[in-house]
């Protein structure tokens, strides 16, 4: 099935980490926008798991957005005020003429 431009209806940022110390000198990781676009949104699956005794809830989703060749691994996307790490390599994928990246990421509860 072809992905249609108006199913692109959410708005995401693509953040790039960069290290940089406090007053102590200790690292700490800073987050800087590079781009805000936009992606279609779909959830893959939704687990429970238990860490530290507590129960967490886990949602794994894939965003689809236009082709770029900038996006890392190592990057997140910011959704309103939520946050997503990018769990995998993006993934290029060609749909009819289009071209598209595909980004499967984590969400935390």
């Amino acid at each position: 099935m072809r992905t249609s431009p108006s199913q692109f209806d959410k708005r995401i940022t693509l953040q790039y980490p960069t290290i940089a110390k406090d007053a102590m000198g200790s690292p700490v990781t800073t987050w800087n926008d590079t781009a805000t676009v936009w992606a279609k949104k779909t959830t893959h699956r939704s687990d429970e798991a238990v860490q530290a005794m507590a129960t967490t809830g886990i949602q794994v989703h894939n965003f689809r957005i236009q082709f770029r060749t900038d996006v890392k691994s190592s990057w997140r996307i910011k959704q309103g005020n939520a946050y997503f790490a990018i769990i995998g390599p993006p993934i290029e994928v060609i749909d009819g003429v289009m071209k598209y990246l595909d980004i499967t990421v984590k969400e935390a509860k």
